[in-house]
């Protein structure tokens, strides 16, 4: 029999399901007079309600999987009567401290009646309530993975008193954790745990947005993959609304000043939009126009583009003498200003929008959101799907996304790349691939040295001293980073020990101790993540703490900037105290804090090329859309793309291997290892200062080569430190690491050969 099951709830009898539950919790049903269980609540309570099984729920955001996690969880609990004070019941754990804030009041509700305490534990609860917790353990905990490490690093001795009688580990927005340093995090601390309960727990996993069913389920239970139950509970055929637009950049005056108008700051009403509007400010006005009055989350990228757009609106709000209702959301900001802005989207009384990063993708509560807007392509169809998912999550109410793309008025001058759009093109292989019902699938073969180093730094603060044996048993033997050999731990654990790490120490007898450098970092508060966290200065506003922003950027009195969608200027810096003294500006002209932008895979780019190949217009695109489309495809034409690979480009050549971001820069970096100068540029590689000849006999040579090594290709780069503890790895360590995150040699050879042909054809049409 399968373990994958996607039954529909008409095809069983919807009484059984509800039935297995504890009278109680059947009457909490009742008082929230819900008609009927969902589809998963249906499909999970038979598979949890013994407390046995392995389990993941995926469903559509706000389908219910929270409460057909813990529906048969508490009913299992209230039949098995726990004492008061023998150990915690079961683990709810939370990529975010806001969703731990938003479900910590449902569990209570659910909770309540069956008197099953119900504790949050995150860096902002405070330490007598987790001192209370830790002094008589029971119940529910809510949990990021870093306070869970904290818990079991700190207590070492004291951890078998509270996991012994664990019943169930609950992740919730378990897509999150993969393919990531907090992923490996989290796989080991359920391991730790376990070893500590001397038995398997029942591990739940809870995600809207899976590739691959059989790669989460390994990621749940690694070695042990066939035994997770797999409940799916297919879409209900809710209706879909998308629109693509598309705006125009126009040139940038010289006359003005170029942070001016990047920033959007100038507000000329007098000129057309074709005469000088920043597509930032049209693309405001259009938000403004069609979001005012209702309640909508605005996906802006960056933290610097979420202030900058929040400003923008709130700006046009006073220009035309109404309210404003645009607020920003986003990690510098600080606790009290992100609820106050979640506490107003949930009040139906007034309208409201909030225009945030990726902290409001995942399930937070912000009430009933009317639709979805994104600026730009965005990182991963996962992340498109699950930004769609939080609009109309009534019955019968429709989901609404609009995604907005900003592309430079092509001239005489526009790169190659540029003038073929992109970004316009990224966003529309995006939302065919989303619409395929396709999520990109998590990289399984990353190393994670950083995250590995940092887990043995952790079982010995745990344990007091540990064994190698020991670490590898619970790290590697466990299956949790099932990558590393023996010889490669062996290698780690010699560089930890290596007087110019002094991670680690051992003793006469062989026990692992740690080591002065060792000592000092776990003593630190930030020893808990394994992402960095940059020191920061706290901002501050008539005492009042609004946030934190980056310590490496320049502030200075009398600079401007633009924090919580507001202006202000800078009265004070004070280094010893890391803080930052603001007071309300009317406007100006802030410094940058930017983010990140995330890889493109094969599949995305594959999809670019069919897209540029094509002659349908897809029907979810405006008028300008559409001219970037043309635009984008009569480019695509001029410069042969739609029948060879590579074209001539200044004194040399613009390379299109179609690839994903880590195929590319694995070519890239072999171009470079015989001699070219290679660099990346969008969707191409250029190649400078280079003769056809001399770039088809280096082509040929990578294409009658094997697929190069990628260690040899990552030890080219100068910096090839991407996580927390990378630079305490030798030259070596870190050329194997970076490679098996950053790097896919699988198709280089392919796709030399590919451009042999093509360089061959474009000599003989010239």
């Amino acid at each position: 029999m399968s373990n994958e099951d996607s039954s529909s709830v008409e095809s069983r009898d919807v009484s059984v399901a509800f039935d297995m539950l504890h009278p109680k919790v059947q009457q909490w049903i009742w008082r929230q007079q819900w008609q009927e269980l969902r589809g998963i609540q249906e499909l999970a309570i038979p598979d949890l309600i013994q407390g046995q099984n392995d389990v993941i729920l995926s469903a559509a955001t706000a389908s219910g999987k929270t409460e057909a996690a813990f529906l048969p969880i508490v009913s299992h609990l209230a039949w098995k009567e726990m004492k008061p004070g023998e150990g915690f019941a079961a683990l709810y754990i939370s990529p975010l401290r806001a969703l731990i804030n938003d479900q910590f009041g449902r569990m209570e509700s659910l909770c309540d009646e069956l008197e099953i305490p119900v504790f949050k534990w995150h860096g902002d609860v405070s330490a007598s309530v987790k001192a209370r917790a830790k002094a008589k353990p029971e119940g529910i905990v809510l949990i990021t993975p870093e306070s869970l490490e904290a818990l079991l690093t700190r207590n070492g001795v004291e951890c078998g008193r509270f996991f012994s009688k664990l019943a169930y580990i609950v992740i919730d927005e378990l897509h999150a954790f993969m393919d990531n340093p907090r992923g490996k995090q989290l796989q080991s601390l359920l391991c730790r745990i376990e070893q500590i309960a001397e038995r398997p727990i029942p591990r739940v996993g809870l995600s809207a947005t899976l590739a691959d069913m059989s790669l989460a389920a390994d990621f749940l239970r690694p070695l042990s993959s066939d035994s997770v139950r797999i409940r799916k509970s297919e879409s209900s055929g809710q209706e879909l609304k998308l629109q693509l637009r598309g705006y125009i950049e126009p040139p940038i005056k010289a006359e003005k000043d170029t942070d001016e108008i990047a920033d959007g700051a100038a507000n000329d009403e007098d000129q057309s939009e074709a005469e000088g509007k920043t597509a930032l400010r049209a693309i405001c006005e259009h938000l403004f126009k069609t979001l005012r009055g209702s309640r909508n989350l605005i996906f802006a990228g960056s933290r610097q583009r979420v202030e900058l757009v929040t400003a923008c609106l709130n700006d046009i709000c006073e220009t035309q003498h109404v309210p404003g209702e645009f607020l920003a959301h986003h990690g510098s900001l600080s606790r009290d200003y992100r609820e106050d802005a979640e506490q107003r989207m949930k009040d139906e009384r007034l309208p409201a929008s909030i225009v945030c990063t990726t902290t409001l993708e995942l399930g937070i509560d912000v009430g009933n959101i009317e639709s979805v807007a994104q600026l730009g392509p965005g990182h991963t169809v996962a992340g498109m799907r699950q930004r769609l998912g939080r609009s109309g999550r009534r019955s019968g109410q429709p989901a609404i996304l609009r995604i907005y793309n900003a592309e430079d008025q092509l001239t005489e001058d526009t790169h190659p790349c540029d003038a073929l759009r992109p970004d316009t093109i990224q966003s529309i292989a995006m939302i065919e691939l989303m619409l395929k019902r396709w999520n990109e699938p998590p990289n399984n073969g990353r190393l994670h040295l950083s995250t590995l180093m940092h887990q043995i730094l952790a079982l010995v603060c745990q344990q007091g001293g540990i064994t190698a044996q020991y670490a590898w048993n619970t790290l590697v033997a466990s299956g949790v980073f099932k990558n590393i050999d023996k010889e490669l731990f062996t290698q780690l654990l010699k560089r930890m020990g290596h007087p110019e790490a002094k991670l680690l120490e051992q003793a006469k007898d062989g026990t692992l101790l740690l080591g002065e450098e060792g000592e000092i970092i776990t003593s630190r508060f930030d020893f808990f993540a394994v992402f960095e966290t940059p020191e920061e200065f706290k901002v501050i506003h008539k005492g009042k703490e609004i946030g934190k922003l980056p310590m490496a950027l320049p502030y200075k009195p009398g600079h401007l900037l633009i924090f919580g969608g507001r202006y202000w200027k800078v009265l004070e810096v004070n280094p010893q105290r890391h803080e930052i003294l603001v007071d309300r500006s009317q406007g100006g002209i802030p410094p940058k804090f930017g983010g990140d932008f995330g890889p493109q895979s094969n599949v995305v780019v594959a999809e670019m090329k069919r897209i540029y190949s094509e002659v349908q217009i897809p029907a979810y695109l405006d008028k300008t859309a559409i001219q970037l489309l043309h635009e984008a495809r009569k480019s695509f034409t001029h410069y042969g793309l739609n029948n060879l690979n590579i074209m001539p480009w200044q004194n040399g050549f613009l390379l299109f291997p179609w690839l994903g971001s880590k195929g590319q820069l694995s070519l890239q970096l072999m171009l470079m290892s015989h001699g070219l100068s290679a660099n990346s540029q969008s969707i191409a590689i250029s190649v400078e200062e280079c003769t056809a000849d001399e770039l088809n006999a280096i082509l040929s040579k990578i294409a009658e080569t094997p697929n190069p090594d990628s260690t040899a290709l990552a030890a080219l780069l100068l910096d090839k430190t991407k996580d927390k503890y990378d630079h305490y790895l030798d030259e070596i360590l870190q050329a194997k690491n970076f490679a098996s995150s950053y790097l896919d040699t699988s198709s280089v050879a392919q796709a030399a050969r590919t451009l042999v042909t093509h360089c061959n054809n474009l000599n003989a049409h010239n």
